[in-house]
């Protein structure tokens, strides 16, 4: 199959207490329920129920186009998601590429080929959320990588992808509103000391 994919990969994590959690590219895998609505209750994998052919269709939405991911959810489960039987699993954009190579029809497939070559165009972006939340609390992207105690390379990949996951976007709307909070607390302290003096 003639189609460049990077190295994203898909993972999954079952907490202790039941929630399930699956990421493309270190970023949370939609649900695509507005495309596909099998399952409203999230994701699961190690049996073919419904959630787990939900998982199945927006993995496969992930890398190729909703034909096909609509089409073969169903075979994806049975040959691949039904196996991903442990707490934590990982799956490389490449083997699903490789499955859908090797089990679906190619006139299928050849709607791929268009839809990749629109995504390899980088589009214009008029704005950089990192950059934008590093512009409005007038640090760099190294503060904002100290203050989330994450690597500064990891902010860097949010940057350049131009996406915050959905914890990196709650702890920045916490610090943001910590700051918020100790300007008002400053201010206060500067008019009583203010009124203390005169």
């Amino acid at each position: 199959m003639a189609i460049s994919m990077n190295n994203h990969v898909f993972k999954g994590h079952r907490a202790l207490l039941g929630s399930k959690y699956v990421t493309y590219g270190e970023l949370e895998l939609p649900t695509r329920y507005e495309l596909f609505a099998k399952s409203q209750h999230g994701f699961d994998w190690g049996n073919g129920g419904k959630a787990s052919v939900q998982l199945a269709f927006s993995i496969l939405f992930q890398v190729s186009n909703p034909e096909l991911a609509e089409k073969y959810a169903e075979k994806f489960t049975a040959d691949i998601v039904k196996n991903l039987n442990s707490r934590d699993w990982i799956l490389s954009a490449s083997e699903v590429l490789k499955w859908i190579d090797t089990n679906c029809e190619k006139q299928v497939m050849q709607k791929l080929e268009p839809l990749k070559k629109a995504v390899k165009k980088p589009k214009k972006q008029k704005s950089n959320v990192v950059k934008d939340v590093c512009k409005e609390l007038n640090i760099t992207q190294k503060n904002l990588a100290e203050i989330l105690e994450v690597p500064e390379g990891t902010v860097s990949s949010w940057a350049v992808k131009n996406e915050i996951p959905r914890l990196g976007k709650k702890a920045i709307e916490f610090y943001i509103l910590n700051v918020r909070n100790q300007k008002i607390v400053d201010s206060y302290r500067s008019f009583k000391n203010l009124l203390e003096a005169s």
